[in-house]
């Protein structure tokens, strides 16, 4: 492993990187290792709650019910969320295969160490993704 990949196995090397070494073989790795990770806590995290939705008895007692049946319409939204992170996740590491990983989908510009670190999922540089924000807002 050169000199590269060895230090860009740490946020704080990653942050210190020139720029000239923005998206370098141990950078990305340093981000697969990290969306892979995410990728497997979800995964986890789905059949925890689907075995916890599983073993879950009916209660006679209507405020039972009620509170067991909110429980789980929060724990199903929350799961929807993640469902939709993991979606992003895995659309990451196909950029990181096919070689755009990190680089503005709109502009080609580089989406930036600090971003990515903030958001490894990140498609878009953060002056792309405003615009995209103001414009929904705008526009619906």
């Amino acid at each position: 492993m050169n000199k590269l990949a060895s230090a860009a196995e740490t946020e704080e090397t990653l942050r210190s990187a020139s720029l000239e070494h923005y998206m370098s073989a141990g950078q990305v790795a340093f981000f697969r290792r990290r969306l892979l990770a995410e990728e497997q806590s979800l995964l986890s995290a789905v059949k925890a709650t689907a075995g916890h939705l599983q073993e879950s008895e009916t209660s006679s007692d209507w405020n039972d019910r009620a509170s067991a049946e909110e429980e789980h319409t929060l724990e199903l939204r929350v799961r929807d969320r993640e469902r939709k992170l993991l979606q992003k996740i895995r659309e990451a590491l196909k950029r990181i295969d096919d070689g755009s990983y990190g680089w503005c989908e709109e502009t080609g510009e580089p989406i930036g160490i600090a971003r990515l670190l903030a958001r490894p999922t990140a498609a878009l540089c953060l002056e792309a993704q405003e615009r995209r924000e103001q414009n929904k807002r705008r526009f619906g």
